[in-house]
């Protein structure tokens, strides 16, 4: 998949044919996929056993979230060796068979890659904290205890909430922005930075196809270490610490440079996880002159309607559909003609899709997953599609912290509940947007465990996958899944769904998402209900005489007086003719 599709564009820099914006991305949750060897752990063999799944869904490239040796604290993403996996997920070996048999099957494989922050049991951070005189020390961040106590930082991860360690041997703080079991890396030190640039070439020169980079915007520090005032951070768990994590003073530097030192050799993409960007300053990463990164993934649209200075906690109302549509439409008229986007609306770190955006009641739990599926792969950007989500997974909204195992979720819980907080509001926060709820083992069949495993799976499964299942949604051509192939086929053929311009429509409409793609000709307009309920589109929003519909997840279309008349979670794509433009 070297060669674009599509060979139109625009004559802009930013929207110049590349296969990765052409390409739809499926990701991968390693320990949640399958598991070949019943441990309760997905791994790599399981990956491979499932490779036929994953291409018929007519995807382009597979991401892989880590599955590097690390002590699990965080699921891999504490790495303590770069160059080896994980024994429970497999081998080097194993990982080398699934690369070949990726691009065996026209597809490409990308992995995630933290190099903000290594696990504790990392050999460097082993050397780094037995004394000051180690040449490791300088690998991390330290605090001396002849200045005091360090200034404030959060850590996201820490019960407490704070970002700083005490290590005795060294008599000094260690900085983690996560847990204190995820020490940051001093990207300050070129010795660190050459050490990291020389295993991204590992992994590539092993026929990687590019990275997914998490947290990358974190990885510059102000190491001035000003005090932050509470007045400007709202002193909250979230709070605005990711914005300030994000405007590191050296961070466009380092993008540079690795971009000089590794990527520029490399037919890869490079995919930059971005907490605290906003979009007026997206295109300061992928603007292809600047040589940094190819995408961004940006927090806006996926934290819309969560309650500012809280942790993952939804207003009252849920979301809003118009500020859904200005952070959509903000992105895409920020990196037009400049950069190129990406969207997602569930991931590992997030709750599915379906609870979060949609309704997950038998009623309309298929009808509103086919709506977010159409919105997914109509805008202008590369989708994402999160495991599960093509059968419609549904939150499993755990009841006791028991069953929770991520830490996120548990250390919060511990820091409320040692505060004297309210954990039963915080549990019933969870049961939306925790981020377990996306990572329950994924529902093959209607067999034990979901045929996910044959041993006791690492987390629950969720008790409908007698009803939610692959294998039952083979054969079922009304499926979320069969929607979902259809979808992605209809977006290749169609290069005005790729590289089209985006316009919105009816931008006050408080329930619908209208918006148009067009470009070479051709036209789509399309018309999405995010209510359970009926509403009409109003008078500027009229049927294109002479359209094809060409998508509808209903079997039919309520017009009137040639207005679209939507029913609950309805989606209809309108293509106009090219002589109609």
């Amino acid at each position: 998949m070297n060669t674009p599709r599509h060979t139109d564009t625009t004559g802009c820099a930013g929207d110049a044919v590349a296969w990765w914006k052409e390409a739809v991305v499926y990701q991968v949750y390693p320990r949640s996929f399958k598991d070949s060897n019943g441990d309760g752990i997905g791994d790599l063999k399981g990956i491979i056993s499932k490779l036929d799944h994953i291409a018929s869904l007519g995807v382009d490239i597979v991401w892989i979230n880590p599955v590097y040796a690390s002590p699990d604290r965080d699921n891999g993403y504490d790495i303590s060796d770069y160059r080896a996996i994980q024994p429970r997920m497999g081998t080097v070996e194993d990982l080398q068979l699934l690369i070949r048999k990726v691009h065996k099957k026209g597809m490409k494989i990308i992995m995630d890659m933290v190099i903000n922050h290594t696990s504790d049991d990392h050999a460097w951070f082993r050397e780094a904290r037995r004394s000051r005189d180690n040449p490791f020390y300088s690998y991390y961040h330290w605090w001396p205890a002849e200045k005091g106590k360090p200034p404030h930082r959060c850590g996201f991860f820490d019960p407490a909430g704070k970002g700083w360690h005490y290590n005795k041997a060294t008599r000094s703080w260690f900085l983690h922005y996560f847990s204190k079991h995820q020490p940051d890396l001093n990207w300050e030190n070129p010795e660190v930075r050459e050490q990291l640039y020389d295993v991204l070439r590992y992994w590539l020169n092993m026929g990687i196809d590019g990275f997914r980079l998490d947290a990358i915007t974190f990885i510059s520090k102000d190491t001035r270490w000003p005090y932050v005032t509470p007045t400007i951070l709202k002193d909250g768990y979230y709070g605005d610490w990711g914005h300030y994590y994000a405007k590191g003073p050296r961070l466009h530097e380092y993008l540079r440079e690795m971009h000089e030192k590794v990527w520029r050799h490399y037919d890869a993409v490079t995919i930059a996880e971005a907490p605290g960007i906003k979009a007026e300053e997206a295109n300061l990463f992928v603007d292809p002159e600047r040589k940094e990164v190819d995408m961004v993934c940006h927090f806006e649209g996926i934290m819309a309607g969560y309650m500012p200075g809280e942790f993952k906690k939804m207003q009252p109302g849920g979301y809003s559909v118009k500020e859904l549509k200005k952070i959509y439409s903000d992105w895409d008229g920020a990196l037009n003609c400049r950069g190129w986007g990406t969207i997602y609306l569930g991931n590992h770190d997030q709750p599915r899709m379906i609870s979060h955006w949609g309704h997950d009641g038998a009623e309309y739990r298929d009808l509103s997953a086919k709506m977010l599926f159409t919105f997914l792969l109509t805008m202008r950007a590369t989708p994402f599609i999160y495991n599960g989500d093509e059968i419609g997974m549904v939150n499993i909204r755990f009841d006791q912290i028991e069953d929770y195992q991520d830490i996120e979720t548990r250390q919060v819980y511990q820091r409320i509940k040692g505060s004297g907080g309210d954990v039963n509001a915080f549990m019933k926060d969870q049961q939306l947007a925790g981020r377990d709820n996306g990572r329950t083992p994924f529902q093959w069949n209607k067999r034990a465990y979901a045929g996910f495993t044959r041993g006791k799976p690492w987390l629950k499964v969720h008790p409908n996958y007698i009803q939610i299942n692959a294998a039952a949604q083979e054969n079922d051509p009304s499926s979320v899944l069969h929607f979902v192939r259809d979808l992605i086929r209809l977006r290749k053929s169609i290069p005005a769904l790729v590289y089209g311009k985006y316009e919105l429509l009816l931008p006050e409409h408080p329930d619908v998402y209208a918006y148009c793609r067009k470009g070479n000709g051709d036209r789509c307009i399309v018309l999405l209900n995010f209510t359970s309920r009926d509403v009409s589109c109003p008078s500027d929003c009229p049927i294109p005489v002479g359209g094809e519909i060409i998508v509808n997840n209903y079997s039919g279309i309520r017009e009137r007086d040639g207005h679209w008349l939507l029913r609950p979670y309805q989606a209809l794509v309108c293509r106009v003719a090219p002589a109609s433009t």
